[in-house]
């Protein structure tokens, strides 16, 4: 028994790409831009395990290792910053955070 077929990896891929993207490019809120981000390394995953299964090999398989290891390290960091903004801004709109000149 053979599960789904490659395309439906790739177009629930495309699909939470996508929604990551529109997320990112139309959010305010610092928070949910990290949220969009981390789906788009979620779907990038799921591509490469996708082909990584239909092609019988494991690199594809340690690559979404590697981006998993990067999205948490960016997660560490990306909290730290956030929580330092709100801590001296007292908001998380990216409008009032633009300039980090002061």
């Amino acid at each position: 028994m053979e599960g789904a077929p490659l395309s439906w990896y790739l177009i629930l891929s495309a699909i939470l790409f996508a929604l990551g993207v529109a997320g990112f490019l139309f959010r305010r809120n610092i928070i949910t831009v990290f949220m969009c981000i981390e789906l788009m390394l979620n779907a990038v995953n799921l591509s490469f395990i996708a082909f990584s299964h239909k092609l019988n090999q494991v690199d594809g398989h340690i690559y979404a290792f590697f981006v998993m290891v990067v999205a948490a390290a960016e997660a560490a960091v990306g909290l730290a910053i956030i929580l330092t903004v709100f801590k001296n801004r007292a908001s998380l709109a990216i409008d009032d955070v633009s300039s980090m000149k002061y």
